[in-house]
């Protein structure tokens, strides 16, 4: 069985093993993996392990020997699912996985809002503090997030982790779903109307994957709903909001703030107006990323394919 992996770097910067894979077939751990290069590398591959590699029609068809594609990741979106299974390729995803990295991801984003760790400490190691002859010295307006309102918009795992965090810090909880979740409202978390939900919370944060439907979902339109004291977190998919509607609201007053660790063009090589927003904080796509994360999604794949070989396949997407 030839294993060809094509962008592992992200996954194992060196930190994990790949074994489990190796013992599954001959493996070949490419770190990345140009657009140009995925035929010539997987000419002779029967299966394929990606991350953010695309597939699309022509690619597989050019690939008569590929079986099985495994995206190391949730979403799906690289691979064109329709020609996967009319050419009888199995793609399998990693639901779950980064449930808990994820959800504390926004709270980092939440708590360098509202307490200025970072600022203040750089204050500090430049003096200021000591310039101020002060016991207590603070160069910017402190917040709590007890008794403020998150609104979550996407009530799947990683919404329903971040609503029992919130609520564990005494914040107010309510949802925007596609349907309603008795689950959550048996913990008392309020379902909102999207619009409601916008207007009225004072953190925002967007659990939803990235489809036709939800793409920009963010818009001009909605951001002016919110209130300007409101902050956006987005740790789900950068092209969930129109960064260009954004970057005008934060630099405008409009909005008080925004912490993204998605950008519609990642990396973005042709620049991001986020990125000269002083009020807005970026971090490059990291909340999945800790070592105790990707443990658990490569267990997850290697699982994945393990299955697929032993004809019982699981977490298919495509078959």
């Amino acid at each position: 069985m030839n294993i060809k992996i094509l962008d592992g770097q992200v996954l194992n910067p060196g930190d994990l093993s790949w074994e489990g894979f190796s013992l599954l077939g001959k493996t070949t751990v490419y770190p990345t993996t140009d657009r140009e290069d995925i035929l010539e590398r997987c000419r002779d591959a029967e299966i394929v392990i990606t991350n953010k590699v695309p597939f699309d029609r022509a690619t597989m068809e050019a690939l008569p020997k590929l079986r099985y594609i495994g995206i190391t990741a949730t979403g799906y979106n690289i691979i064109d699912i329709t020609a996967a299974r009319e050419l009888g390729i199995t793609v399998t995803n990693v639901p779950e996985y980064s449930t808990e990295g994820v959800a504390e991801s926004v709270f980092a984003h939440i708590l360098a809002f509202t307490h200025r760790v970072v600022e203040h400490s750089q204050m500090v190691r430049k003096g200021a503090w000591k310039d101020s002859g002060l016991f207590s010295f603070s160069a910017y307006p402190l917040m709590e997030i007890y008794g403020k309102r998150i609104g979550i918009i996407g009530m799947g795992h990683i919404g329903m982790r971040v609503a029992e965090i919130a609520s564990a810090f005494g914040m107010e909880v309510a949802y925007h779903s596609r349907s309603r979740k008795k689950d959550a409202e048996e913990k008392g978390f309020i379902p909102l109307s999207l619009e409601e939900l916008l207007s009225t919370s004072d953190y925002i944060t967007l659990h939803v994957p990235q489809t036709e439907e939800t793409a920009r979902m963010i818009s001009k339109e909605r951001i002016a709903l919110m209130k300007p004291s409101a902050i956006l977190i987005n740790t789900a998919r950068g092209g969930l909001i129109d960064e260009e509607a954004l970057a005008e609201a934060l630099n405008e007053g409009r909005l008080s703030g925004a912490g993204v660790d998605v950008l519609a063009e990642e990396p973005p090589l042709h620049g991001s107006p986020l990125i000269s927003c002083p009020s807005c904080m970026i971090t490059p796509h990291i909340a999945w990323a800790a070592r105790e994360t990707r443990e658990r999604l490569m267990a997850k794949a290697e699982e994945n394919l393990s299955s697929f070989l032993k004809g019982n396949p699981i977490n298919v997407v495509s078959r």
